[in-house]
């Protein structure tokens, strides 16, 4: 693979490496270091890459992995949230404020979930990954994916909900 095919071919996923990394590792320079370690090593093994199907699948599930690595070996619990904003400019600055608050708290109830279900559901709602990707990416069964990916929902539907009923007196 020529530098010119790893530019066309490989760069392009850099944001989604970094989506799924900041969601693992709730931090933004370790999330950038991760992408960097996993292109480095996709660049040395440039020449096996043939042997691949899915290139993007593979440095996803690198990706994964590495940052599952690094969680487990410094036990990485960094509270809070992405530092950047995903949100798109509304012109009311009340739907601005209701919807900035919405994906916190989406985002607030990602973190409580699983490992699993948290990565599942990054894969799928936020990647747009289809079920087969998210099987050839996390090596889950398909099974395992949809009642993770339904569990993790609830719970975050749950959470919000519980929420929303607090802060409007409704039980």
């Amino acid at each position: 693979m020529t530098t010119e095919d790893f530019k066309n071919n490989l760069m392009p996923v850099k944001h989604k490496l970094f989506r799924l990394a900041n969601r693992l590792l709730s931090n933004r320079q370790e999330a950038e270091d991760a992408v960097q370690e996993v292109y480095l090593k996709i660049w040395n093994m440039r020449n096996e890459l043939e042997k691949y199907t899915n290139h993007e699948g593979l440095m996803m599930t690198m990706t994964r992995n590495l940052c599952l690595d690094k969680l487990k070996s410094k036990k990485n619990k960094y509270p809070g949230l992405n530092s950047y904003n995903t949100i798109e400019q509304t012109p009311d600055p009340y739907e601005q404020v209701v919807l900035s608050d919405t994906v916190k708290r989406v985002k607030e109830a990602m973190q409580e979930l699983p490992e699993q279900q948290k990565t599942i559901i990054h894969l799928r709602d936020v990647e747009g990954y289809e079920l087969d990707e998210i099987v050839h990416i996390t090596g889950f069964d398909l099974n395992y994916i949809r009642v993770n990916l339904s569990r993790g929902r609830k719970k975050i539907r749950e959470s919000i909900q519980k929420i929303h009923a607090y802060e409007t007196g409704r039980s």
